[in-house]
């Protein structure tokens, strides 16, 4: 299949390690990079935002330094009718935990299509920068430092999933997605289907289980600092008034 060719010829010019230069290169990137997103997780505002400036800044300038070409990133139709079925996995995933949410009396998705835009919109781009973040940047570096492409995809994963520390679901989550998110990239190359199937889950968690547990999906010292908001209960519109906080109020920490 063309994209079975795509990929592999992909997968071997990452797979290159490449010169003692450009390891080099690629190991002091990724130092940098992942030291700025653990400081912006775990330094309080204002300070915070300074960081997360910083953080942001740093992925925009290596990105284009050191340009591995859009393709090369996940940035292309090859594979995408291919690896859709990942999009379709996580609906029904996502159907199940809202079928369960709701029996059990935790669900508390917002009313009408425009408060969902107004509630997820930005967790929706948030998602495909974290998804662009693991594979399009610390994944096709790490497949030129690291021997094997299962390494590489576990190490990622790894990498992404301490991020998310000390959040107790989030954090076991993330390391599951993270490494089964790597290994189709790795076989597809494109990292649209994962974006998209990133959000579900990221939103799926966020109306299925209460605020007061997942802490708002707070990471790192928002996790730590968090405190729910009145009495603690199962209050559909408390909940939906945390999350709609969250979104507009918690981008530094929110995962």
């Amino acid at each position: 299949m063309r994209f079975a060719r795509d990929s592999n010829s992909a997968a071997a010019g990452d797979g290159d390690r490449g010169t003692a230069r450009q390891r080099g290169r690629d190991l002091f990137e990724l130092m940098v990079c992942y030291g700025l997103i653990l400081v912006t997780i775990w330094t309080p505002r204002p300070l915070q935002r300074w960081f997360y400036g910083a953080a942001l800044g740093w992925v925009v300038l290596s990105t284009c330094t050191s340009f591995a070409g859009w393709k090369a990133m996940g940035f292309r139709r090859t594979g995408l009718w291919h690896s859709l079925w990942v999009t379709g996995a996580a609906l029904l995933l996502a159907a199940i935990a809202v079928g369960v949410a709701a029996r059990l009396h935790t669900l508390h998705a917002p009313s009408g299509m425009a408060m969902w835009i107004r509630t997820f919109a930005g967790y929706a781009l948030w998602s495909f920068v974290q998804q662009f973040l693991l594979q399009g940047y610390f994944l096709i570096r790490l497949l030129r430092l690291v021997p094997g492409e299962n390494w590489a995809a576990v190490t990622a994963a790894g990498i992404f999933a301490a991020a998310h520390l000390p959040n107790p679901i989030l954090t076991p989550v993330t390391l599951f997605w993270g490494l089964a998110a790597c290994m189709v990239f790795l076989r597809f190359r494109n990292i649209f289907p994962l974006a998209v199937a990133h959000a579900i889950f990221g939103i799926t968690i966020a109306i299925t289980i209460p605020g007061p547990v997942v802490h708002n999906m707070r990471v790192g010292l928002g996790y730590l600092t968090y405190r729910a908001p009145g009495i603690r209960h199962l209050s559909q519109s408390d909940h939906t008034v945390s999350t709609m906080e969250w979104v507009k109020e918690e981008a530094p920490t929110r995962r």
